[in-house]
């Protein structure tokens, strides 16, 4: 398995974090990227993860959504500042954020808001060695994130004074996506990767990758060409991949990444 693979916990969603790290172990991925949600007992994980010789990649953290950026009183940074902590405890080098969504804000004010209220949390994961990312999602996901374009990513990494995290399933049908890729890297900490099916309207949508129509090779490889040296994180969630079964359409994810990314020269 190439050692730039790493798996995100959203698959194995309903399985303990135990076994999801087992699994990542079983199938030969050294990263994975784990939620908030299921981080219950850092001490316990981080003894876990050294037995497996699994490395906590990153963590996938929701900001403010509960309720919004506008009419957040304080909980957002509190949930952070925790998920700060279990990090630097797992060794993880990042955390990128579903921001929460806008409320009656505009699109400038909620990166303000975005910005303010992540100030402090900031100069803490500073401290700690951990970069905070922004993630380009899905416009279905309105309601719980503010980015959903990237360079709106970009944008609002760099009002809020954080990194990167890329997904290419929410870009990849974006015009001028090398011009844009090439700003967005300098600040990437995380690309995350998966496939989608034409025509599906489910969601989420996604598919593993090589089942579908992204053009992944081209894509990668231009990630490739312009510097990036992180990881590449398969983010697998919905109906494909509950039908077929997590850990299969994990394994073939994994198995075709890593291929795809020795073919590169990665």
């Amino acid at each position: 398995m190439h050692p730039r693979v790493s798996l995100h916990q959203v698959a194995f969603m309903a399985e303990p974090t135990a076994a999801f790290v087992a699994y990542c172990c079983s199938i030969g991925v050294q990263h994975c990227t784990l939620v908030t949600p299921k981080l219950e007992q850092p001490d316990a994980l981080s003894a876990l993860l050294a037995e497996s010789g699994v490395k906590a990649g990153c963590i996938n953290h929701p900001f403010a959504l509960h309720p919004d950026l506008e009419r957040d009183s304080g909980g957002a940074a509190a949930g952070l500042m925790r998920a700060i902590d279990s990090a630097a405890e797992l060794g993880a080098p990042s955390i990128y954020l579903i921001t929460g969504g806008r409320g009656s804000l505009s699109w400038e004010q909620a990166a303000e808001r975005f910005a303010e209220l992540l100030a402090p949390c900031r100069d803490a994961a500073q401290q700690k060695g951990v970069a905070l990312l922004v993630e380009n999602a899905s416009a279905l996901n309105v309601d719980i994130h503010i980015a959903h374009t990237l360079p709106d990513a970009t944008r609002l990494a760099r009002i809020a004074g954080t990194g990167l995290c890329i997904d290419i399933h929410a870009c990849w049908m974006e015009g001028a996506l090398k011009e844009h890729l090439a700003a967005a890297l300098p600040l990437a900490g995380l690309v995350q990767v998966s496939d989608y099916v034409l025509a599906d309207r489910t969601a989420p949508c996604r598919a593993v990758p090589g089942d579908g129509a992204i053009p992944l090779e081209r894509i990668v490889g231009d990630i490739l060409e312009l510097g990036y040296n992180g990881l590449f994180d398969l983010e697998l969630v919905g109906p494909r991949i509950a039908s077929e079964g997590p850990a299969s359409a994990c394994a073939r994810a994994a198995d075709g990444l890593s291929n795809l990314l020795v073919k590169l020269g990665a």
